[in-house]
């Protein structure tokens, strides 16, 4: 059998003898009598209690708001939290927190698309570095002509104009929905 942990506490001889006495009367050791008495005080402690133990940083993480919602609001906001693939309660938190703190969060899914236009935006870019080059280097049928590389920086520009109105969209739509 394995070791358990162990409590222990120092008193007065009296007080001893007197706890002796009590578990003599329990017909029980000591330390039976003790466990008893640690395990009914345990018991009874309630959740407010078991709050107080927890660390102030948790307490503030498990606190919790319960609000009423009108049905057509709660409709509205479980297609506005699926629209951002989140949970209602993570998408009402962070909306009051970005209201709170004037932030315009932007959910997971949305910041990995916006990163995913970024890389491409770069491969874009170096595709066209190496393009221009070739187009310095040769004159000949191999490389892309001035109407190519017109046609890629429109995609770029265009792409760059997708991704702000992205970010604007995001910002406005966490103010006014």
């Amino acid at each position: 059998m394995g070791t358990s942990p162990f409590i222990a506490a120092r008193v007065s001889p009296e007080t001893k003898a007197k706890f002796r006495m009590l578990a003599e009367q329990q017909q029980m050791t000591e330390s039976a009598l003790l466990k008893q008495l640690i395990d009914l005080t345990v018991q009874r402690m309630n959740q407010a209690d078991a709050d107080a133990l927890r660390s102030p940083a948790r307490r503030l993480r498990a606190a919790r708001l319960y609000v009423r919602l009108h049905p057509d609001d709660q409709l509205l906001l479980m297609e506005r939290a699926a629209a951002r693939q989140m949970p209602a309660a993570t998408y009402v938190s962070v909306l009051v927190r970005a209201h709170l703190r004037e932030l315009a969060p932007l959910p997971k899914a949305e910041l990995m698309a916006l990163k995913r236009s970024v890389a491409e935006l770069g491969a874009i870019g170096r595709n066209l570095n190496q393009l221009t080059r070739l187009a310095h280097q040769q004159t000949g049928s191999a490389a892309p002509s001035r109407e190519d590389l017109r046609m890629m920086l429109k995609v770029c520009e265009a792409m760059r104009d997708h991704t702000k109105g992205l970010i604007k969209t995001n910002s406005r739509t966490w103010k006014v929905g």
